[in-house]
């Protein structure tokens, strides 16, 4: 055999090794044989086409701030007068995020496409901060309930204290800033209310309770109390945390459906405050 046949062969030979790792790397991982048994893994990566879809970043909240209106600012508010009596209302509820009410209560606000305003205990946040989060990922305004839930009369300092740091809890944890605030049990003479007033907060009562603490009462009393008794620019009181609020659960529905059949529009208590008189 000639010099040349050999070059010729040694070059094919090349050639053909060369374009079978060409091939082979197309694929990431795959196990190539050569002779003698000698197992080389090629890992050469896919390229990224430039148009291939990418994958989402996950959601982020939004930096939210729940303002008071001038009018309202430092102020105690049980109701809003609207505009030629228009049929809106707020359903509020106190207490939580509570570990299983609260989701509960979130499920079926969506199905109905409400959106609601909740009054929160730091102590419950520092427990349930995913549900905090969620509440506020899908729409809901919030309010300062305090920390503690007291309803003892306190001084300056643990009044500040009890909303402040339920307030640097509610931003900590999901980038909320809010003015509304509501005293635990509505009591409005213990230091707390005027420690609010003096943020040019506002004070969010109520004007119609759905009765949903009355050990007692069943689901179908909440459903009345609030059914018969709405009016419009009211704020209505039920719980979502603070002890097991299965009978609130219960009542919701009916609640919705009942105000829808009378014409109410459901706003949040920010959007209420923001309606002229």
């Amino acid at each position: 055999m000639t010099n040349n046949h050999l070059k010729t062969e040694k070059s094919l030979g090349v050639m053909a090794i060369a374009t079978f790792l060409v091939t082979c790397s197309i694929t990431v991982g795959t196990l190539v044989t050569f002779p003698k048994n000698q197992p080389v893994i090629v890992t050469q990566d896919l390229p990224v086409t430039p148009n291939q879809p990418q994958s989402p970043p996950p959601p982020k909240l939004d930096k939210l701030t729940f303002t008071v209106p001038i009018p309202y600012q430092g102020k105690t508010v049980y109701k809003v007068q609207t505009n030629s009596n228009e049929k809106v209302i707020s359903l509020t509820f106190d207490d939580g995020p509570w570990q299983k009410t609260t989701p509960e209560i979130l499920e079926i606000l969506k199905q109905n496409q409400i959106k609601a305003t909740f009054f929160w205990v730091g102590q419950a946040i520092q427990a349930n901060p995913d549900i905090a989060k969620r509440v506020v990922a899908e729409g809901h305004a919030i309010g300062n309930h305090t920390w503690h839930h007291w309803y003892r009369r306190m001084n300056e300092a643990t009044a500040k204290s009890e909303i402040e740091r339920t307030s640097d809890l509610i931003y900590k944890t999901t980038g909320v800033k809010t003015h509304l605030f509501r005293p635990p049990g509505g009591v409005l003479n213990n230091g707390l209310a005027a420690y609010a007033k003096s943020q040019k907060n506002a004070v969010v009562m109520w004007s119609l309770t759905s009765a949903d603490t009355d050990p007692r009462a069943k689901p179908e009393v909440f459903v009345k109390n609030v059914v018969k008794g709405a009016k419009p620019g009211y704020i209505v009181l039920m719980h979502d945390g603070g002890g097991d609020r299965q009978r609130t659960v219960k009542a919701l529905p009916q609640i919705i459906s009942g105000l829808k059949q009378q014409g109410y529009k459901f706003v949040t208590v920010p959007e209420l405050l923001e309606m002229k008189p």
